[in-house]
């Protein structure tokens, strides 16, 4: 008996060290994304489709670009589902006045969030000047009509300093998001880019938008592991479904 007690109390320090099972909590994915559609030649058709999917699926947004905003606010009536338009986009080369007047446009035609290129060619000439006015013009825009401004980097377009100097010059100019791409441009989000921006910009409370070639649910759950806050993806629903039949298969794996 005396030994069986103490083989038992040899045992109980080793149990004690072993690491609890931890299970991740389930991401609230409608609530992540940003249901988008910015091709040039989407129709009033392809609109109407997109706001009847971002309600039925409960989507954060829809985001369009500037000519579509009134037609989406009177869609969504009011549904919980945001509009979120484009300014300065795809390029970023626009003035800053200019970008300023589109966000202000859009505005008061009911986007409640706006997306901006920054002026990506001074980004790279070093004009940091340029571009915090260029953000912060359309930052103002925003705060003057209760609307959130998430900054485009297109970071594709960028090297890891001038990535970094962005994001920095996005917390100055007091954005609420820095956002990696338009998904015009060559690449897309990574998750090496979400990790960097996230770094940067998280202390500082501003969330981080992975856009850019994110179709399928293991691409959101590796943004959002990453440091993504939100996501811009024309693949929602594909995404929702494939989190639908893993629901499914492991309901049928535990019975």
């Amino acid at each position: 008996m005396k030994k069986l007690k103490i083989a038992k109390r040899a045992r109980e320090p080793l149990a004690a060290k072993v690491a609890p099972v931890v299970t991740p909590l389930p991401l609230n994915i409608p609530q992540l994304i940003d249901h988008t559609l910015l091709r040039p030649d989407a129709t009033k058709a392809d609109i109407e489709r997109l706001c009847r999917e971002a309600r039925q699926f409960r989507f954060y947004s829809v985001c369009v670009n500037p000519t579509w905003v009134s037609l989406a606010r009177r869609l969504l009536g009011r549904s919980v589902v945001k509009v979120c338009c484009v300014t300065g986009f795809p390029l970023g080369a626009h003035l800053p006045e200019t970008k300023a007047a589109e966000a202000r446009a859009a505005i008061r035609q009911g986007a409640k969030e706006i997306d901006v290129v920054i002026n990506i060619g001074a980004l790279k000439s070093g004009d940091d000047a340029l571009v915090l006015r260029d953000i912060r013009s359309v930052v103002e825009a925003c705060r003057d009509g209760s609307a959130k401004c998430k900054v485009i980097l297109e970071t594709s377009l960028l090297t890891n300093e001038e990535k970094g100097r962005a994001c920095k010059l996005a917390v100055k100019a007091r954005a609420d998001f820095v956002k990696t791409s338009t998904g015009f441009s060559p690449g897309g989000a990574t998750v090496e880019d979400v990790a960097l921006m996230s770094r940067i910009v998280r202390d500082r409370k501003l969330g981080v938008k992975a856009s850019g070639g994110i179709r399928t649910l293991a691409d959101l759950r590796r943004m959002v592991q990453a440091g993504a806050t939100r996501i811009g993806t024309s693949s929602g629903i594909k995404i929702l479904q494939e989190a639908a039949g893993e629901s499914v298969g492991s309901e049928v794996t535990t019975h």
